[in-house]
């Protein structure tokens, strides 16, 4: 096995792996000040962005969740690897040829799983479609021909051909390199009576890529007649694909998602395909699964969805009555997003492919254009099962619509669509439909979940309230739950911000930082971060930023010390000065001033408990401490009086 990778081959995957285009690889980030960025947390679900990146300092902090850390941190957990695994990726990326300690240059056999499942599929890829081109490929090509795409078209999308032999890609991929086991975890393969053999046979293929562009899993369409499998077969569940959180075409389509605001959602490979030929570069699909909650959270990411009702959510379906009922389903997981949700549907049945095909590409732009808010065509499709010329087709059509009503969580809309429900009914009597809705609507039961803080939001009490105070209180008494520091407290405001200026600017601080002890902090939590740039030697010393960063999380000793300094690393400084030097000079005399009070307060208490005759000498060294503390402290008040 390959040894500890060298840390300054750690350091330089960081320095050329800039964490902004690392994280915007996975959500919409925008600027929000300070050299700051922000988007929506992709670790818990948020409405309004609390996710912060700070590309100078190459670190993020989720204010909702707690999660932070360095760009590799960032890796491990949004695709759930080893630390090694995750510099191995990033160094792909960045081309950096890593070092380990035994043995020097590793070759990439060594890497971990993921990497190398990564690189399989990438051979796999281009196995795919080099034999597209092949005689056997043929009938792919005239497949793709007779749905209106060029070879230049597949070849943008990477569209391959499996041929229909047992052993091709097995035999392709061994000559790679790569181990049968290999193979099967990646669901590229599978057990067979004498051995592995292709999990795709006789198909069109095309690659299925996560938002960072790496090829994870591919879907395949059958072309023979005699193939006994599904129309569509798509790559098993494995490490690298999760269909419940994979959307085709992402890859392509995030940054007109983010520009736009917009994300179009179809129901095929060749309909993203159709699109983004058409100009709706907006195009995704699910992989073999319905649209659900995984890609939901992943599409408000690119949307960056948040209470602003500025971005838009449109599904196409097929015409046909199942293409309605995949609409109808789609209902109950409108409300999920704030972005405003659509429905395309062509009339004629036509899918955005098809479309294209019949009626060119205008055709498809004008579907989209052409869409209608989900709201209304959940209403209007329960309303065209009834006889709208009778009363008693009406009254039908109301209690099959009033319900769609009474679901929308939103009340104001919720009275809106009321009234555009009696109008389509032609009922004439709005106050009728709206009292049957408001029945509907309090018959509905509670969704019983209550408040609380949110996910992470104890942040500073929950994980460090009892530190520096055991042995207060019995066990399991209330006392012992409650933070052991007020964090509204000004005094420890000041702390705070004191610390995010020696995490972010320590060349404001300079020596008189490091004077102050760890003890001077009246928050545990802080006291340790101190002590943390006390072991790094200091503010004086502290060199570029991202090198000062690393050095304090690389000392932290603990989870907690360690998110915290990553906090400290992100949050803005709350400065209300004119300049930041001010700013940090007064938080620093506030601080050393409080220090002071404290020594004197102590000096003081034992001055009184000298005799001035019997122990003269010492009463009178303590004495003369005393008034070089106070002279000290009227100095750092006039400096702190700013900071207030």
């Amino acid at each position: 096995m390959a040894g500890r990778i060298r840390n300054e081959d750690i350091a330089l995957v960081r320095e050329r792996s800039p964490i902004d285009d690392v994280v915007g690889e996975y959500l919409q980030l925008r600027n929000a000040g300070g050299g700051n960025l922000k988007g929506l947390c992709p670790f818990h679900d948020e409405k309004s962005p609390s996710f912060n990146v700070t590309p100078s300092r190459g670190l993020f902090y989720c204010f909702g969740c707690a999660a932070g850390g360095d760009v590799i941190k960032f890796v491990q957990e949004i695709d759930h690897l080893s630390f090694s695994e995750s510099v191995e990726r990033l160094a792909v990326k960045a081309g950096v040829q890593l070092r380990y300690e035994e043995g020097g240059y590793t070759p990439r056999q060594d890497s971990g799983q993921r990497a190398r499942l990564l690189e399989a599929h990438k051979a796999a890829e281009e196995f795919y479609t080099g034999q597209l081109g092949s005689p056997e490929g043929i009938i792919g090509r005239k497949f793709l021909s007779e749905r209106g795409f060029e070879a230049a078209d597949a070849a943008r999308f990477g569209v391959g051909f499996a041929p229909r032999e047992w052993e091709g890609l097995v035999r392709h991929l061994r000559g790679r390199g790569f181990a049968d086991k290999e193979m099967i975890a990646g669901g590229l393969a599978k057990e067979g009576r004498r051995g592995p053999m292709d999990r795709f046979r006789g198909r069109l293929m095309w690659p299925i890529r996560d938002l960072s562009g790496d090829v994870i899993g591919f879907g395949a369409r059958k072309l023979y007649d005699d193939d006994e499998g599904p129309k569509y077969l798509n790559t098993p569940e494995s490490p690298l694909f999760h269909k419940g959180a994979v959307l085709y075409g992402a890859d392509l389509a995030k940054k007109e998602i983010a520009r736009r605001r917009q994300a179009v959602v179809v129901e095929g490979y060749t309909d993203v395909m159709a699109c983004h030929l058409s100009g709706v570069t907006t195009a995704i699909a699910t992989c073999g699964t319905s649209f659900g909650d995984e890609h939901i959270k992943v599409l408000r990411r690119l949307l960056m969805d948040q209470d602003e009702f500025r971005g838009e959510v449109i599904f196409t379906f097929d015409g046909d009555s199942a293409g309605q009922k995949a609409a109808l389903r789609a209902f109950a997981d409108e409300q999920k997003f704030v972005t405003q949700t659509f429905v395309a549907v062509q009339p004629d049945g036509l899918d955005p492919c098809d479309l294209r095909i019949r009626n060119g590409e205008a055709a498809v732009r004008d579907l989209v254009a052409a869409r209608l808010p989900l709201f209304e065509f959940a209403i209007r499709s329960a309303i065209q099962q009834h006889d709208l010329d009778t009363p008693e087709g009406r009254l039908g059509a109301l209690d099959a619509a009033a319900p769609v009503v009474a679901a929308i969580k939103d009340r104001s809309l919720r009275q809106m669509y009321a009234v555009s429900l009696d109008r389509w009914l032609g009922i004439m009597d709005e106050q009728f439909v709206l009292r049957r809705v408001g029945e509907l609507t309090a018959r509905r039961a509670p969704n019983g979940r209550q408040g609380g803080p949110r996910n992470g939001q104890q942040g500073q009490q929950g994980q460090y309230g009892q530190q520096g105070r055991q042995g207060q209180g019995a066990p399991g008494q209330e006392q012992a739950e409650r933070p052991a520091f007020d964090p509204n407290d000004p005094d420890v405001r000041r702390e705070r911000e004191l610390l995010k200026l020696a995490v972010q600017r320590p060349a404001l601080l300079g020596p008189e930082f490091d004077q102050v002890p760890a003890d001077a902090f009246i928050a545990p939590p802080h006291a340790a971060v101190r002590e943390v740039i006390a072991a790094a030697g200091g503010v004086a010393i502290a060199g570029g930023p991202h090198e000062w960063v690393n050095a304090l999380l690389e000392l932290a000793p603990n989870d907690q010390v360690r998110a915290l300094v990553t906090q400290f690393g992100v949050e803005p400084v709350h400065s209300a000065q004119e300049t930041d030097d001010r700013y940090a000079g007064e938080l620093l005399a506030r601080i050393l001033e409080r220090q002071l009070t404290r020594l004197i307060t102590n000096a003081k208490s034992k001055l009184g408990r000298l005799n001035p005759v019997e122990q003269a000498e010492e009463y009178n060294r303590l004495f003369g401490d005393l008034v070089a503390l106070e002279q000290q402290r009227r100095v750092m008040r006039e400096r702190g009086l700013g900071s207030q």
